[in-house]
């Protein structure tokens, strides 16, 4: 079996400094914000470009703690895309605002700058562009209008770490980045994980007061908060990863590069990166009769995946408490078309060509193709 990601690979690639660095965690007591997590905020900000890193349980407390740093809350509007995971909407909804939904652009399959404008009104505060699989939304753009209309830019980069656009990585465009260390992502922690990053020292005060129940000081509590802290052992697996990550992203890029190769002349819709953009944590084709070619790739010991099946505006728990702005036709059909195939640092090009075989036949012997 190929499977879609491979943690047990990457964990035989760091085993020996892992092991060693959550074991001095164990043996140390100091479980909760120790200095591991110090240590690791100031890694992961120097690795950002950023001025400050906030470690915190969760991607989707980041994107919490953003807004409530931001001050927004009940009668505020956030735009953000329907094309994402839950989290992105669910975090504006704990802040007490309304999630505003925008198509996405059907190259980028990020947010659409123009879908973006036509959606501010006097009640926008925020705008939250997701990066996508990995793939930075169109900045540039984005913050200029945002810049304009005096809109706070968040930025969704939980599945982007290291992405980067002219000299500038994912997370330091806007006021704030939001990072997820989930797992798999491609720089996963070894359970939950997320943090904030920012140039502005007044931001990352109060968010570093709102991760530790608003407190200043021990039991002075100056703001209602929440416990949002980051664990320790988990801060010592991300310093050692953190380590490996470039590399990691290079060798997704060949992976990738390979896939491209491969894919590029069998008549699939392949992603198209503009550069340093892209670090490939989804691998997405578009292609039609997406469910039979996952099943087929199935039969062929292939794993695949969807990011996403269900736009969240479609999404049972979310559809009547968000507003959608304008059509969200490209999110609904990249739904149905989007198609994850297997990829991680560890990939040898065998694997690549196995996967790439397979779905080059079943698109030949099949009505599987691209829209």
């Amino acid at each position: 079996m190929i499977p879609l990601i491979d943690l047990k690979a990457q964990y035989r690639s760091v085993q020996e400094p892992l092991e060693k660095a959550v074991l001095e965690v164990l043996r140390s007591g100091d479980y909760v914000l120790g200095d591991p997590v110090r240590q690791f905020e100031q890694d992961f900000a120097a690795y950002c470009g950023a001025r400050e890193a906030i470690a915190l349980n969760s991607g989707t407390s980041a994107l919490h703690l953003a807004l409530l740093a931001g001050g927004i809350g009940p009668g505020d509007e956030v735009i953000t895309v329907s094309m994402t995971f839950v989290a992105t909407v669910a975090a504006i909804l704990y802040a007490g605002a309304t999630p505003v939904l925008v198509d996405v652009d059907p190259e980028t399959f990020t947010m659409d700058p123009a879908a973006f404008e036509a959606a501010i009104t006097p009640r926008t505060r925020a705008v939250m562009p997701v990066h996508l699989h990995g793939r930075l939304a169109e900045m540039d753009a984005i913050c200029d209008i945002a810049k304009h209309h005096g809109i706070m830019v968040i930025e969704d980069a939980a599945q982007a770490h290291g992405a980067e656009w002219n000299g500038r990585k994912a997370g330091t465009f806007g006021a704030v980045g939001c990072f997820s260390f989930y797992p798999g992502k491609n720089l996963g922690a070894c359970g939950e994980g997320g943090a904030l990053v920012t140039d502005d020292p007044k931001i990352a005060a109060t968010l570093r007061c709102l991760r530790d129940w608003g407190q200043e000081g021990k039991y002075n509590h100056v703001r209602p908060g929440y416990n949002y802290r980051m664990d320790t052992v988990q801060a010592a697996a991300l310093g050692v990863k953190l380590k490996f990550l470039s590399s990691w992203t290079v060798a997704r890029r060949r992976v990738a590069a390979q896939y491209d190769n491969l894919l590029g002349d069998a008549g699939l819709r392949i992603p198209e990166p503009r550069g340093a953009d892209h670090v490939y944590h989804v691998y997405a084709v578009r292609i039609a009769d997406r469910d039979d070619a996952r099943r087929l790739l199935m039969e062929e010991g292939i794993a695949t995946g969807v990011h996403y099946p269900r736009p969240v505006h479609l999404q049972p728990a979310y559809s009547a408490l968000v507003k959608a702005s304008g059509g969200l036709a490209v999110a609904e059909q990249l739904a149905s078309e989007f198609l994850s195939l297997p990829i991680f640092p560890e990939m040898t090009e065998k694997q690549i060509n196995t996967v790439a075989d397979a779905l080059i036949r079943i698109v030949e012997h099949s009505d599987a193709t691209v829209l």
